[in-house]
């Protein structure tokens, strides 16, 4: 086994892999959500366990996912052709 390679003989690099990063934080922000709810119907025994904070530790895990799809988002539509408007017609 070779660890190093000249130029001549390597491969040309793969293209990136496309994938869309809103799916995964819509399922990660429901994700926190289904927890927070949990932990509302059982806050009285969160808190007898001393794990109250786990409420909050569920409600910053939604507020993230949150600011997450709306900066994937605008990224998005930064990043998309835009139309200059030139053939409006009247």
């Amino acid at each position: 086994m070779r660890l190093w390679l000249s130029e001549e003989e390597r491969r040309p690099d793969p293209a990136p892999a496309r994938a869309d990063a809103r799916k995964a934080l819509v399922a990660g922000t429901i994700g926190w959500l289904v927890v927070a709810v949990g932990c509302l119907v059982f806050r009285d025994e969160l808190d007898a366990a001393g794990l109250g904070w786990t409420l909050v530790a569920a409600l910053v895990g939604v507020a993230l996912g949150v600011v997450g799809i709306i900066v994937v988002q605008v990224i998005r539509r930064r990043a998309q052709p835009r139309d200059d408007g030139s053939s409006v017609s009247a």
